[in-house]
């Protein structure tokens, strides 16, 4: 139930052609720590690139937070996506939300972010593939450094 369909360094390192051959028509991706670093505001460029390319091929995208709304919003408008802040993830709300506002089915679906207990258990209890990347840096909330450690033992060896 807690291992990720696919590990990927960054967002920017899953091709586009690889979500197409397995059906996903649609992306939820978390922010802080998959696409930007804790407390940056500056969005890297193969980011933005790699989500107008995403839009290009006719992807759907929603960006999924348990950050606050400024933050959120902000950065979602920059890269034309929706966004839903304060997710409380793994709950399934967030997630829920996310894919009534895609439109598709939960298998064509695919949820990309840095967290273990947050991205990959959320997606996997809604029924979505989902994708684990490396965290952008180290720095991140007590909480979650409290988690990675966690994390790194369920992963050991896997990735």
């Amino acid at each position: 139930m807690l291992g990720p369909d696919r590990f990927a360094p960054r967002l920017h390192d899953v091709p586009h052609e690889e979500l197409e051959a397995a059906g996903i028509r649609g992306l939820i991706i978390d922010l802080d720590n998959t696409l930007l670093g804790f407390r940056e505001t500056e969005l890297a460029r193969e980011h933005i690139d790699w989500v107008a390319r995403a839009h290009e091929r006719g992807f759907r995208i929603v960006m999924v937070s348990n950050n606050f709304s400024t933050r959120v919003n902000t950065l979602a408008a920059q890269l034309n996506v929706a966004c839903f802040p304060n997710a409380l993830k793994p709950l399934p709300f967030g997630f829920l939300r996310a894919k009534r506002c895609l439109k598709l089915r939960r298998r064509e679906i695919a949820v990309v972010g840095d967290q273990l207990f947050t991205d990959v258990l959320g997606g996997k209890i809604c029924g979505h593939y989902t994708i684990l990347t490396e965290p952008i840096e180290l720095k991140d909330f007590a909480i979650t450094r409290f988690f990675r450690f966690f994390e790194r033992l369920m992963l050991r060896g896997k990735r």
